[in-house]
């Protein structure tokens, strides 16, 4: 399955958040495919090395960076050659939806479901979802 994995289910991982987690480990051992674009790296880079975010996790920072060098190394590069602006109600978050429409995502998995679930376009096969929600679908 191709999915886009938002920042914060990123962070929720380093941080041992269960179904955070267990989405990760399954990209990491190849059962979905996470799409990666430029945008979405700086944000992961940027979050990733705000230490105080990071006082409760079981990760150092040389750990959240070893981690993301290998989620990166299974994730697919998308390149987004056109954007829709505006469309999420939160600026910060339309790469995410341009992400997931260039790479052909079947799944935006994002704890940010009140913002990116209001989008002004509309993506019928784009499922805006939760880890938990996701991780549930997939187990039916």
């Amino acid at each position: 399955m191709i999915i886009v994995v938002d920042t914060n289910i990123f962070v929720g991982a380093c941080l041992g958040q269960g179904a955070s987690a267990e989405l990760v480990g399954q990209c990491l051992i190849g059962q979905h495919l996470a799409l990666m674009g430029s945008a979405l790296l700086a944000e992961y880079e940027d979050v990733l090395s705000r230490e105080a975010l990071f006082k409760r996790s079981r990760l150092d920072a040389d750990e959240r960076s070893e981690l993301l060098d290998i989620f990166l190394a299974s994730c697919q590069w998308v390149r987004i050659y056109y954007t829709w602006r505006p469309n999420v109600p939160d600026e910060a978050d339309n790469h995410l939806v341009e992400l997931a429409v260039s790479g052909g995502a079947s799944h935006l998995v994002t704890r940010n479901l009140k913002d990116l679930t209001r989008m002004e376009l509309k993506f019928p096969d784009l499922a805006i979802i939760g880890p938990e929600g996701f991780l549930k679908e997939q187990r039916k």
